[in-house]
């Protein structure tokens, strides 16, 4: 190359300098380090920027959107250089259009917050899920959810606190209130004091294991090696419930969770009684679903609920798991296959990967 051609060494330049790797992939991670001019068009664009790549000796690079108008050129309008990066304006605008759902007497329809946001209803449901993990509706049946609870934690009437909630019909609140509350909301409202609890203590390869069921189905399954100390854990969680011996007929429900423990892999076809947020739910739902002898790391299970970045959140998530074994927090590891916590010790999430696998 002729050193002393100017468009040969401005070619060069470019050529020579890492940030052209970044314009060549647009590569959105180094959105924000530095913005690039093209001299022909009079642009400058974000390195992601999906427009037809530059020839390199009419590219600058520049340190900020400000340098770049500085010098003359005018942001992209495929790119929006001079606006915040994508993922934080959708990020913004969901937060905004969850406190306008949390600000509502009743949950605004998908059509009224895609007029709001100035987008598609389609467009709009897709974005709204891939930033929380949840739809609009589930969004704010949620929160509605969340507002009854504390309202009937206040002890005020029940009709009160559902009206509070944004329930505008008591008779849409009642068909939804028990799967809403887990129990009645007269029982909630008295902390579950009408609640009745089965449970029986017993012995498997793994130690103590507890197994307690509700009218609904099963509500705790708990591994340990202190079998008073499992009983305080129960009492613990259902406080004002009545908790009676499992009968002869219950037995039979303690030796299928016996088994399942011995065999994780054969499944269990018990009904349950699942207690836990929106999003807990969503990871528990995402933990049975990695077939026995698999595991994922928590950050795949953040991607497959749709929150790639909530994976800390996950981890509690998994941790709050009160049914050992029927929902599979056993099988969550760390990115690189290793062992990590486990609310019942990781000796026995060993064991139970071990037999998953057939060792």
């Amino acid at each position: 190359m002729n050193a002393s051609n100017p468009t040969e060494r401005r070619a060069a330049a470019t050529l020579n300098d890492p940030r052209w790797a970044a314009v060549l992939a647009r590569d959105p991670a180094a959105d924000g380090d530095f913005w690039y001019a093209v001299r022909t068009t009079g642009v400058y664009c974000r390195p992601s920027c999906g427009a037809r790549t530059p020839r390199p000796e009419n590219v600058e690079f520049h340190s900020s959107a400000a340098a770049a108008e500085a010098a003359g050129f005018r942001p992209c309008r495929r790119c929006r250089p001079d606006l915040p990066p994508l993922a934080e304006r959708q990020a913004r605008l969901i937060g905004e259009l969850c406190r306008l759902i949390d600000a509502a007497d009743s949950p605004p329809t998908l059509h009224q917050l895609a007029a709001h946001a100035g987008l598609s209803p389609h467009y709009l449901h897709r974005l709204f899920k891939a930033q929380t993990g949840l739809t609009p509706k589930a969004y704010a049946a949620a929160q509605r959810a969340g507002r009854l609870r504390a309202g009937l934690a206040q002890g005020g009437s029940v009709t009160d606190a559902a009206y509070a909630a944004g329930y505008n019909a008591s008779s849409r609140f009642y068909a939804q209130a028990d799967q809403l509350l887990g129990m009645t909301p007269k029982s909630y409202r008295a902390g579950g004091s009408e609640v009745e609890i089965r449970f029986a203590i017993g012995q498997c390869s793994l130690g103590a294991i507890l197994v307690a069921a509700s009218q609904r189905g099963l509500c705790a399954i708990l591994l340990g090696d202190d079998p008073a100390a499992l009983a305080r854990d129960l009492q613990d969680r259902f406080p004002k419930a009545t908790l009676h011996g499992g009968d002869a007929g219950f037995e039979a429900w303690v030796a299928q969770v016996v088994g399942l423990v011995e065999a994780p892999g054969i499944g269990l076809k018990l009904p349950l009684d699942i207690r836990g947020t929106a999003f807990q739910q969503r990871v528990w739902q995402a933990l049975r679903e990695i077939p026995a002898g698999q595991t994922a790391s928590y950050s795949e299970i953040a991607r497959r609920i749709g929150l790639p970045k909530a994976v800390r959140a996950v981890a509690g998530a998994c941790a709050a798991n009160a049914l050992a074994v029927a929902i599979p927090c056993h099988r969550v590891v760390r990115t690189d296959g290793s062992l990590s916590g486990y609310r019942w010790g990781v000796e026995r999430k060993r064991a139970l990967l071990d037999r998953e696998a057939g060792t």
